[in-house]
């Protein structure tokens, strides 16, 4: 079987998204699955969007930090501060 391939992130905006929930489930101590089940989402997609290979909509990364217990909102400045030179 050949191996998978790797799919390049979308945009820098969207790996700092995925790395910003990424950073937020591990600080919270919940595996990819455990946000998935909580979110009513595939863990899948949980993975695609922390490797920004996927395009969230607003419902979903309502219910993502409804999952991680927090708010659109941190999750979106996180991932402004990890976007910024240097973050």
């Amino acid at each position: 079987m050949p191996p998978r391939r790797r799919r390049p992130p979308r945009s820098d905006d969207h790996a700092a998204l995925g790395e910003a929930i990424r950073q937020i489930r591990l600080e919270a101590g919940l595996s990819q699955e455990q946000v998935a089940e909580r979110a009513a989402t595939d863990f899948t997609q949980i993975g695609r969007l922390e490797r920004g290979t996927a395009n969230p909509n607003y419902t979903t990364l309502l219910r993502i930090a409804a999952a991680l217990d927090t708010g659109v909102e941190a999750i979106v400045n996180r991932a402004a501060e990890i976007a910024e030179p240097g973050g």
